[in-house]
């Protein structure tokens, strides 16, 4: 009498096209369904790919509410996210369910920095305006007082949070011998890269300040037209955390009134962006670069591999490799544990 076919548990992959080969490797173990549409998924389209899944991977703009869990069905064990921040993630429905939802932390924070520093560089000495200008067939006659920026060398940095990507962006800009401070509203110590400061004191004295926060309930609009104003007119502001962390109107109003130096986003509070004429990339001031912080070939990809791992971890019955903060790493809800080859 044959064997019964051993279990294969359904995964549902909300992109196609992924880099890496960690996708390959679910297909090989688990039942994969993938979205082929060439947009992303609006979040019934994603809902329904869901349905009957024990896995999802999902990416960081995807949306993981009660509505997708529900619609999942209660075989949802794990969801995976290949990205750093969750604040897409609903986490107390996710936990009221049992399910698990985990991130990748630890594989782009060197990227990430990368692109942070880019901005600090291509924001404080006008670049962007530089390569517009010649663009347009304006490179004349030498002139000294053309696109003047300010130094990076000599200057003081300040990190608002001080994770792993801030850290990150300090041993660079130790590099460029710049000055680091940083500000985080728990961990009050200085180490050997960069000292602690009081959040005013930071804004205050700092010629280029960089946001690395999550977006949570106490961050959302943190840099706002209060925190601008206190900031040096010479300063420049980075931000490659999360959009929602800056108040976009008050900081395009300190640029138009020339409160503030310049500016370098990575991330936006509504994106995709796609009409050309938004305010924020018609700012002059301004650096709009679109969410790009972690795009390297093996960055991305690495970002993709973990996302699988996790996914491959609690679907054998093992604990979450890299569960979001403060969650569990096994699925807390009784369901049956399934062995895959």
């Amino acid at each position: 009498m044959s064997a019964a076919p051993a279990h294969r548990p359904r995964v549902a992959v909300s992109r196609t096209g992924l880099p890496g080969d960690g996708v390959e490797r679910l297909t090989a173990r688990f039942d994969v369904v993938d979205w082929t549409g060439t947009q992303p998924p609006s979040p019934d389209q994603l809902a329904r790919l869901a349905k009957g899944c024990e896995g999802l991977l999902v990416l960081g703009s995807d949306r993981v509410d009660a509505a997708l869990l529900d619609a999942a069905g209660p075989d949802l064990r794990v969801v995976a996210l290949a990205s750093m921040g969750y604040d897409g993630v609903d986490v107390a429905a996710a936990a009221q369910r049992g399910v698990v939802v985990t991130h990748t932390p630890d594989v782009l924070a060197d990227t990430t920095a990368d692109v942070a520093m880019a901005l600090i560089l291509m924001s404080r000495r006008r670049l962007p305006a530089a390569m517009d200008a010649l663009r347009r067939g304006e490179w004349g006659a030498f002139r000294m007082d053309a696109f003047l920026g300010l130094d990076v060398q000599g200057a003081t940095l300040g990190l608002i949070g001080y994770g792993q990507i801030a850290r990150a962006l300090a041993r660079r800009a130790a590099g460029f011998g710049m000055r680091v401070q940083h500000h985080h509203p728990r961990r009050r110590e200085d180490d050997e890269l960069s000292r602690w400061v009081p959040f005013d004191e930071l804004l205050r004295t700092s010629d280029v300040v960089s946001v690395h926060t999550p977006l949570t309930k106490e961050t959302e609009g943190l840099i706002g037209a209060v925190e601008l104003a206190v900031m040096k007119p010479t300063a420049t502001l980075v931000n490659t955390g999360r959009g929602g962390v800056v108040d976009e109107e008050a900081l395009l109003t300190a640029l138009r009134r020339g409160e503030l130096h310049s500016a370098g986003l990575d991330v936006m509070t509504a994106e995709p962006r796609t009409d050309p004429s938004d305010p924020l990339f018609t700012e002059p001031h301004l650096v709009v670069l679109p969410h790009v912080g972690s795009a390297t070939e093996a960055t991305r990809s690495a970002m993709v591999n973990l996302a699988a791992r996790n996914l491959e971890a609690v679907l054998a019955g093992h604990p979450a490799l890299t569960p979001i903060p403060g969650t569990t790493g096994l699925p807390t809800h009784g369901r049956r544990q399934h062995t895959t080859r």
